[in-house]
C-alpha cells in the first residue's frame, strides 16, 4: 500500500548551483531506490527566509511530491535530518483533498507558462 507525501527541503545557500542540483538528484534517487514514485517536483530557487536559520537569510527551496510505502518514510526522514546541507525540511502526508489541490496548482502553473 502506497501513501502520498509532499516534502519541501530548504538547502543552505553556501552551495553552488551544481551542488544544489546534485543534492536534489541524490534525494530523487533515494526515493526511487526506496521503491517510491515521484509524481512532481519543482525547484523554487533562492528565496529570502522569513527569519534567519543558522545565521542564513536566504536559501534554496525544492519541492517533491511522491508516493511511497509508509515503511520507507522513516529512513528518508532520518537522512534528511542528518544532512547538514539541508537547514530545514517539511514532510507532509497528503490526503485526497491535498492531492487534488496539488494537481490543480500544477495545472494552473502549466497554463501560466
Amino acid at each position: 500500500m502506497f501513501s502520498f507525501y509532499e516534502t519541501i527541503i530548504i538547502v543552505t545557500p553556501v552551495l553552488s548551483e551544481k551542488q544544489v542540483k546534485d543534492l536534489v538528484k541524490e534525494y530523487e534517487e533515494l526515493l526511487l531506490k526506496s521503491r517510491g514514485r515521484i509524481i512532481h517536483q519543482e525547484h523554487w530557487g533562492m528565496k529570502k527566509l522569513a527569519y534567519p536559520i543558522k545565521r542564513k537569510k536566504m536559501a534554496n527551496y525544492h519541492l517533491y511530491e511522491y508516493s511511497i510505502n509508509p515503511k520507507e518514510i522513516a529512513n528518508i526522514h532520518l537522512r534528511l535530518r542528518r544532512d547538514n546541507r539541508i537547514i530545514r525540511f517539511l514532510m507532509v502526508k497528503m490526503n485526497k483533498d491535498a492531492r487534488n489541490y496539488a494537481e490543480i496548482r500544477r495545472n494552473k502553473k502549466q497554463y501560466k507558462n
